[in-house]
């Protein structure tokens, strides 16, 4: 476990006494959100800043915890689906207890300027929360940042298993964020989580975590080529790419395609690529995307929209089957129709 915890450590540049393992990113989540609670009410800080291109992990504790008096600001994107670190920061009041903003967006693969936001706190308080469930181990220099207070990452999105997870908590003038538990019991994790330690499970997190970090550079690359054979194979159908290219990193790819709506398209690429028409959490039945509706997408394009993601382990794109499965669905669409 402290092998594991030591490797996790690594990723985000802190101490392993700064880990807290948990069963994934929605729990290290509503432990940096609600497990400060207590805090806001006694230091009379109620003020909580956030984005509208969160995940639901984090929206929700959020929502929670506005129903019980807390003053929520929810900050909007550029349409590229970015937040600028200066609208963040012009949210932030004296009465700020924390600031919540995602690594890398979950749907479509933008990052967001958190060392530019980390930047401007410095004046203030507040604490900082990133959730990186989608850029832990992907994107290194952010998280490092040392005004980044907690950081919430999932064992199984650098290929670990299911049910593993961790929340830094990194130490500033030599405290911890004064958390407060959600479970009670014994006094595992710093007391923070308590109950028996899963430690197969943290065991693969930290070696999904070491080889996330040693092989860095080679999967980004990797990952780079995918897109864009990926681009340029469907470059035919002329898709229309939703997030910005400079801001992206390259793992995850929302786009649409003229003409054709999500049913079609998810159908027709189920086999041949890990598709859906949002996060993966969510995307059991058509739905429409809060990310995109903020960003202020068309309803055509946001009525056509699918998520498309991969890793190191994926193979090269078929891109000559997914036109060929695309038409042969549109036709077949056709003569069911007519």
């Amino acid at each position: 476990v402290e092998q594991a915890r030591a490797h996790v450590a690594r990723v985000a540049g802190v101490r392993r006494n700064e880990v807290i393992f948990t069963s994934g990113a929605t729990e290290s989540n509503n432990l940096a959100i609600l497990g400060l609670e207590a805090c806001g009410r006694t230091e009379e800080r109620t003020h909580l800043v956030s984005t509208t291109i969160e995940h639901h992990a984090v929206l929700e504790p959020l929502r929670v915890l506005a129903a019980r008096g807390f003053d929520l600001t929810l900050v909007d994107p550029e349409p590229g689906g970015w937040v600028d670190a200066d609208r963040v920061a012009a949210a932030i009041r004296p009465d700020t207890l924390l600031v919540s903003v995602m690594q890398v967006n979950n749907e479509t693969g933008v990052q967001q300027p958190i060392g530019e936001i980390a930047d401007r706190l410095a004046a203030s308080p507040a604490f900082l929360h990133v959730d990186a469930a989608q850029g832990f181990g992907k994107a290194l220099a952010a998280l490092r940042h040392p005004r980044v207070d907690l950081v919430s990452a999932s064992g199984h999105k650098l290929c670990g298993p299911k049910g593993t997870g961790a929340l830094i908590a990194r130490h500033r003038d030599g405290r911890r964020p004064p958390l407060t538990p959600l479970l009670h019991g014994g006094g595992q994790e710093l007391g923070l989580r308590p109950g028996t330690l899963p430690v197969a499970l943290i065991a693969a997190f930290g070696k999904a975590a070491e080889l996330a970090l040693d092989e860095h550079d080679a999967r980004l690359a990797g990952a780079n080529a995918f897109q864009q054979r990926l681009l340029a194979g469907l470059a035919p159908l002329a898709p229309r790419v939703h997030g910005d290219p400079d801001h992206r990193l390259p793992y995850i790819l929302n786009l649409s395609i003229p003409g054709c709506d999500k049913e079609t398209l998810i159908e027709a690429w189920a086999d041949l690529a890990a598709i859906s028409d949002g996060a993966a959490c969510t995307s059991q039945s058509y739905t429409c995307s809060h990310v995109l509706a903020a960003m202020g997408l068309s309803p055509e394009d946001e009525a056509g929209a699918v998520r498309l993601s991969w890793c190191h382990l994926s193979e090269a794109p078929d891109v000559e089957a997914m036109i060929g499965a695309l038409v042969a669905g549109a036709a077949s669409g056709a003569s069911r129709s007519s």
